[in-house]
């Protein structure tokens, strides 16, 4: 599997904070990253998801599913490590943003 490059990992953490704080801004990419992350489902599609969390509830769900999304069952040197690494990379990015607005 190719690992997330840095300019995928820069549109997907902008994509979903800005869908935290405005669900209809989520996109096809915010949504892939999502709906394959532990503790998340597809909803069928993007717009269950979006209608699942337009109550405001996606940041709070992102940070309650943090440690899941870390993947540090995987060792370097085996296979998908540094897939698995780039995806924590990205949902730590995510966490981080969320944790650095107003109120959050």
């Amino acid at each position: 599997m190719t690992p997330i490059t840095d300019r995928q990992a820069t549109l997907i953490i902008n994509n979903v904070v800005r869908a935290c704080n405005d669900i209809t801004a989520l996109n096809k990419t915010g949504y892939n990253f999502l709906y394959l992350a532990q503790g998340f489902i597809a909803h069928y599609d993007i717009y269950g998801f979006k209608t699942h969390y337009g109550d405001g509830t996606l940041a709070n769900d992102i940070l309650r599913n943090a440690s899941p999304n870390m993947w540090q069952n995987f060792r370097p040197g085996e296979r998908d490590y540094e897939y698995y690494q780039a995806k924590a990379r990205v949902y730590r990015g995510i966490c981080n943003a969320l944790d650095q607005r107003p109120n959050g």
